[in-house]
This record gives structure tokens, C-alpha cells and sequence, in this order.
């Protein structure tokens, strides 16, 4: 290191604002209510980036740092969209050379037959390079009660490149996070090249809440007081059933409740609509939902 290096000052601040990364991280802050621990976590691994990057350019050599993830929490709580905000900073930062996210699971990996699985995996890895490889559901992949399923053989593939590899591809691996743990405890191949766990917890109602607002907001909709209350009462009961998604539900419901709006006003027949009229979700257009008879979750 010569010695102006040496003597170099380093604003990581501004680095960081450099690189454009902190505009994707002011963008995630937006986009996404609450998940308060995956934003720090996050930011956590920007921070890492910036420093390394740094100390590349002054010459600090060292073993580059392992960026394969795990993120785990139920269906609906954001974890595509920061895998997709990840592969931009990773990007900007200078970590992979696209900066793109090819998002997949177990059918686009296995085959079906002897022979069939090897090429189904490495096409989706050539697609991937450069970029983040997202595998939701990734227990899927092993099933030991099948001795003649194919998986295993998509994860040797996997293995392989995730350490050969890694300068030019990170692999985040998504799902369920009891599911994910006996996953790891079978294949511990994947555990030990998996540097960062991160955990998105579900949202609260009033998180919930909030998503409703900024989705009908986007899409130049809002809600009644009447129809707020409905909504918070639609939520804690729709919590309740099976394959609750969090967000997911959310929009759904959301998308279902516009559906009744608009039937309801041609059901009107009303000569005199005025835009708060077709902006405007009223109660009745959440409380026809089937949520409310306890047989459905419509």
C-alpha cells in the first residue's frame, strides 16, 4: 500500500451514498411497513459491503465475504421483494456484475426423469450468473422419503457452485423457517455457505392496516371509516384461518373488496357517481366477504 493510501481518509457515509446504495435502502424503508429487524439486518450487510469495498480499493486484501442468504417467515411478509432490493445493492456496491434476481423453486430445478435434472439446473444457474439465484421453498428440493426423487442431485449441483462460484452468484434460500431448519440439519453443505439468516416476522394488524392505506393509495382508492373497521375486523378473523399470507392476503382482499365496489355501483344505478364514489371502499364492500360466515376466506 503506498503511502498516500495509507493516509487516506474514508467517509463511509459517503460512500455509501456513492455507490447509490443507500437509495435502494431509503427505497426498501418505504415500500415496506414495519419488518423493522429485516431493515436493520439489511442495512447491517450494506454496511459490511461498503467496508469491503473500500478495503479493496486500498489494498487490504482478504477472503471475499461469503453473501449467500437464508430468509425465512411465512408466506407474504416481503421476502421476494428485499431479495429482489438485495440483488440492486449487491449490484451498486460492485458484489455481482448484473444485478438481477432469477427467482425459482423445486419444479425449475429437479426433473422428472434420470438425466433430466443436471441440465434443468445448470440452465438455471447459467441464467442466474452475475446476479441473485432466489430458491423459494427450498426444502422442497430434498425428499428423502422418495429414493427415487432427483432432488438431491439439484443440490449437489447447487453446493458446488454456491463454493465455486460465489464471486459471481449469490443464492438466497426462502421459506418456512421450521422447514428451513430441518433442511439445513439434512444438508449441511448448505448451512455452512450460508453466512447471513435473516428472519421476516408476520405483520401486526395495524401493519396490516397500514399496507391497505399505501396499496389503495397507490391505486387512487381509500377506505371509509366504516369500511377501516371492517378491514381490522376482517384481519383478526382471517388470521384465524388457513393459509393466511400476511400482505398477500391482504392484497386479496383488498382486490375482492374492489370487485364488490364496482358491482355494487352498477347495482346502484345511480346517474350522479362522483370520483369520491368510485375512490371510496364502503364497509358493506368488506363485510360481504365470506371471512364473515366463518366458512371461507374470501
Amino acid at each position: 500500500m503506498t503511502e498516500a493510501l495509507a493516509e487516506a481518509r474514508i467517509d463511509l457515509a459517503a460512500e455509501l451514498e456513492g455507490s447509490g446504495a443507500r437509495e435502494v435502502l431509503d427505497t426498501l424503508e418505504a415500500e415496506l411497513v414495519g419488518l423493522a429487524p429485516v431493515k436493520t439486518r439489511i442495512r447491517q450487510i450494506a454496511a459490511l459491503l461498503v467496508v469491503e469495498q473500500v478495503r479493496r480499493r486500498l489494498g487490504l486484501a482478504a477472503e471475499p465475504p461469503s453473501l449467500h442468504m437464508s430468509f425465512t417467515g411465512n408466506p407474504g411478509t416481503g421476502k421476494t421483494t428485499v431479495a429482489l432490493r438485495m440483488a440492486d445493492i449487491l449490484h451498486r456496491l460492485g458484489f455481482i456484475r448484473k444485478g438481477h434476481l432469477v427467482s425459482v423453486t423445486r419444479d425449475d430445478l429437479v426433473g422428472q426423469y434420470i438425466g433430466h435434472t443436471a441440465p434443468k439446473t445448470k440452465e438455471i444457474l447459467k441464467r442466474a450468473m452475475g446476479g441473485v439465484l432466489f430458491i423459494d421453498e427450498a426444502y422442497y428440493l430434498y425428499r428423502p422419503e422418495n429414493e427415487r426423487d432427483y432432488g438431491q442431485e439439484a443440490i449437489e449441483i447447487l453446493l458446488q457452485v454456491m463454493e465455486n462460484k460465489r464471486e459471481d452468484l449469490v443464492v438466497i434460500l426462502a421459506g418456512y423457517a421450521d422447514r428451513m431448519e430441518t433442511f439445513f440439519a439434512c444438508n449441511p453443505g448448505f448451512r455452512s455457505r450460508i453466512a447471513h439468516h435473516v428472519d421476516f416476522p408476520d405483520y401486526s394488524d395495524g401493519e396490516l392496516i397500514a399496507i391497505a392505506d399505501m396499496t389503495l393509495e397507490r391505486q387512487n382508492y381509500r377506505l371509509s371509516e366504516r369500511a377501516r373497521a371492517a378491514l381490522t375486523d376482517y384481519i383478526r378473523r382471517r388470521r384465524q384461518q388457513p393459509h393466511f399470507a400476511n400482505a398477500r392476503s391482504m392484497r386479496n382482499a383488498l382486490d375482492r373488496a374492489r370487485l364488490r365496489q364496482a358491482t355494487r355501483l352498477f347495482a346502484e344505478g345511480r346517474h350522479d357517481l362522483t370520483a369520491a364514489d368510485l375512490m371510496t371502499i364502503e364497509a358493506e364492500d368488506i363485510l360481504a366477504s365470506r371471512v364473515f360466515d366463518g366458512d371461507g376466506n374470501g
